[in-house]
């Protein structure tokens, strides 16, 4: 059985980048008729709060990304020490002293030389006397030590990938106030939880390079890792707040539809177009993960736009009736109106003007060359109630008595009514017209 994870930290609100990752494991869960876990890695008491995991809840169930189990760091403490205690008998966690001023040093030091800016393994050196003297005057940090081989794996994504262990340093596991870091109580959950695949961001090739090892030496063995590119903004620019709201809160504020922003994200950066889908289950039967690329992907947040317009637009009116009847639109008329507007919204929140302007009207739109016409039209508009063929038989009659036709006709006329040179189609709009300035004497 597939079984994958979305592992979020709860200290901030999810955003596209880590939607993304979100989104390819849950795809590849369902596909493979597998289980989606969500793991919360709030190992960090200061950082992690409700709020922002209430937050994340909520974001994924809007977008209909469903778990079939949570999980949570904060309460597997005892378990990563257990690991940790295990590294440490069989000698593969050891106790480091260096400040972050001191590695730091270290660092420019090894690179003014020309060398990698690895840790020496200094700390493998001392005493246990002089461990001893150390802990007196600061806290000890633990390291994973690192066989010195190649790490080798098949990657989902980027294909066969090669790392020299040597050219990195031993990880940090434990942090020097006793936190558990990310790498070893990911190693652990993934044993735990059976997880078979995982696919994350590119920038965790080194941290998976690392993970392999840990897992051996805990008597474990690797799921599969795939590692997607990293989401760029539309000049290739590293995505910012600059280049619009890219939380996902925000973008729901913004009217963007979630299946907009699932579709865009489950083809970007592959060899597939991008196409509006309308349900999760459509997602995954063409998701592939190997039609992916490991170039940076660009993003622009402008695509989801025209996504979200042809997705309002295809939705039946029980889609919208809620949110029709929340603008007061009486029910008799509610089928009628969405049929009118559906095709003129961006976002349900554009319903509201439409609305606005079939209740109150709107400040007539006639130019000065238009003036006399307009008003021998109005002269000829058929009286209340109008239907759908109210625009054509009144059209058709200002036509045979003015000569007017095409453009100069409809134009003046449609501006006259609606104060706009765009909008529904008149024969639906017009029956729909509670107040008509221009003929109504407003």
């Amino acid at each position: 059985m597939t079984i994958t994870r979305f592992a979020p930290s709860p200290t901030g609100y999810l955003h596209i980048g880590n939607l993304r990752t979100a989104l390819f494991n849950h795809l590849i869960a369902r596909k493979g008729n597998g289980r989606f876990i969500l793991r919360l890695d709030d190992t960090d008491p200061e950082r992690s709060t409700r709020e922002y995991a209430d937050a994340i809840r909520e974001d994924l169930r809007w977008l209909g990304l469903a778990w079939d189990r949570e999980e949570h760091q904060s309460e597997r403490l005892r378990r990563y020490e257990e690991a940790a205690d295990r590294l440490r008998a069989s000698g593969r966690l050891y106790e480091c002293f260096e400040t972050p001023t001191e590695l730091d040093l270290k660092r420019r030091k090894q690179l003014n030389m020309g060398r990698p800016p690895v840790y020496d393994r200094a700390a493998l050196k001392l005493s246990e006397a002089e461990k001893a003297e150390l802990r007196r005057t600061r806290p000890g940090h633990w390291r994973f030590r690192l066989d010195h081989e190649r790490i080798e794996w098949e990657d989902g994504i980027l294909g066969p990938v090669s790392i020299d262990a040597a050219s990195v340093s031993d990880p940090v596991l434990i942090r020097g106030d006793g936190q558990f870091l990310y790498t070893l109580a990911s190693v652990c959950d993934d044993m735990d939880f059976a997880i078979t695949d995982v696919v994350r961001g590119a920038d965790h090739v080194t941290n998976t390079a690392t993970q392999i090892q840990i897992i051996r030496a805990l008597g474990g063995e690797a799921p599969r890792f795939a590692h997607h590119s990293l989401l760029t903004g539309p000049q290739g620019e590293a995505l910012s707040k600059r280049l619009g709201a890219l939380a996902l809160r925000d973008l729901r504020a913004e009217g963007i539809e979630p299946m907009a922003i699932l579709s865009l994200l489950a083809r970007l950066g592959s060899g597939d177009p991008v196409e509006l889908r309308h349900s999760i289950d459509e997602l995954a039967e063409g998701f592939d993960l190997s039609r992916f690329g490991a170039a940076p992907t660009r993003f622009d947040p402008a695509d989801l736009k025209p996504l979200t317009q042809k997705y309002v637009a295809g939705l039946p009116f029980e889609a919208v009736q809620g949110d029709i009847a929340a603008l007061g639109v009486p029910d008799d008329i509610a089928p009628a109106f969405w049929d009118a507007v559906r095709e003129n919204i961006e976002t349900r929140a554009d319903m509201g003007r439409w609305w606005d302007l079939m209740r109150n009207g709107a400040e007539p739109l006639i130019a000065p060359e238009d003036a006399d016409f307009v008003a021998e039209a109005l002269k000829l508009l058929p009286s209340r109630p109008w239907d759908e063929t109210t625009w054509s038989r009144w059209t058709a009659a200002v036509k045979e008595a003015t000569g007017r036709k095409g453009r100069a006709l409809f134009m003046p006329l449609r501006k006259a009514l609606t104060g706009m040179s765009h909008g529904p189609d008149m024969a639906r709009l017009m029956p729909l017209l509670q107040v008509v300035k221009a003929a109504d004497g407003g």
